[in-house]
């Protein structure tokens, strides 16, 4: 089992409830268990036009390759509709793997950790916040890197989500069957 972390975005639709139910959806994989998810965080685009994004991190644990876990990322994308009509386009659903384990990956069209994690509050932020003391590959402890992002703004939530399987993960609760329990959602 590899632990990786993954962000998650958009700024389409309701963001919000696809920020959900694409973390539910990813619970539903037999291949995958998620250990924790971040807050939700509003941010303003980065690079881009549009409204704001809303944004989370979720901590899981996977038997899957990257390059498999990358290829089920984009699944689950276009299962909510993500289009790519250009780069930096508003989203539907963004999945981004911004660790995978301790490893350091540079391909044409995956690099891990992701090449803009330690320059976007969008990504540190939520993950800092799962793992105050997580050290990225070849960059050092991220909470290092929060007061160079500390001009973007970011904005975290205080809704509470209304779904028991999320609840449990944000409350920082690792029980799996908890959150494998969910049988009816989007992926299913």
């Amino acid at each position: 089992m590899t632990v990786a972390y993954l962000g998650l975005g958009a700024n389409l639709g309701d963001a919000r409830q696809t920020l959900k139910d694409a973390v539910v959806c990813l619970a539903q994989q037999h291949t995958i268990t998620v250990l924790a998810k971040s807050s939700l965080y509003r941010t303003a685009p980065i690079d881009a036009g549009g409204d704001d994004y809303y944004n989370c991190v979720v901590k899981l644990e996977t038997t899957l390759p990257v390059r498999h876990l990358l290829a089920l990322c984009h699944t689950i994308e276009l299962h909510f509709g993500r289009e790519r009509p250009f780069r930096n386009a508003p989203r539907t659903l963004d999945l981004d793997i911004l660790l995978y384990g301790d490893q350091s990956i540079d391909e044409p069209d995956l690099i891990v950790p992701h090449p803009r994690l330690i320059e976007r509050a969008f990504a540190l932020v939520p993950l800092v916040e799962l793992e105050p003391a997580l050290t990225i590959p070849q960059h050092g402890r991220a909470d290092a890197f929060l007061a160079a992002v500390a001009d973007q703004r970011i904005e975290k939530m205080k809704s509470p989500c209304q779904c028991q399987a999320l609840n449990a993960l944000s409350g920082g609760n690792t029980d799996a069957a908890k959150v494998t329990k969910v049988t009816k959602g989007p992926c299913s």
